[in-house]
């Protein structure tokens, strides 16, 4: 019993050392508007350039993952999105950085950070079919004796 208890064990620790997470860094900084990514440039947008308020940072964090609603992996919450005059959503958008200064963000494409599928919940799967199959051999084995 005591030598199925360490197995069992071993194999709980592999599984949960298995599905942990992975930190890293972003590969570029950049902010999502209402599921729009928008990368991050050194370029200014002048002020007068500036159109009406579109939308703000409702989340941030530095470690890549998976996110939903306007992230940004460099602005912090509350930080300001804005309509560039003369330019389509699309193009571009500009970014509050402080009081008169704005910086362009160019429009990458749709961001799918939202979208969960199956590669989000594989290790999990896993996980439970392993504990689930692990359990019947246990049961199993008690039952012959």
């Amino acid at each position: 019993m005591r030598m199925q208890m360490s197995v069992l064990s071993a194999l709980f620790l592999a599984c949960t050392l298995f599905i942990g997470t992975v930190k890293a860094s972003w590969a570029y900084m950049f902010v999502v508007n209402n599921g729009s990514i928008y990368v991050i440039s050194e370029e200014h947008v002048d002020p007068k350039q500036i159109g009406s308020k579109i939308g703000k940072v409702t989340s941030y964090s530095d470690q890549e993952g998976t996110y939903s609603g306007n992230f940004s992996n460099r602005y912090p919450k509350g930080t300001e999105y804005f309509e560039i005059i003369g330019l389509e959503r699309k193009d571009a958008i500009a970014v509050k950085e402080k009081e008169g200064v704005y910086i362009k963000a160019a429009y990458e494409g749709e961001y799918a950070g939202d979208r969960n599928g199956w590669s989000d919940f594989y290790p999990y799967v896993v996980f439970g079919a392993l504990i689930v199959f692990i359990t019947m051999y246990f049961l199993k084995k008690r039952m012959i004796r």
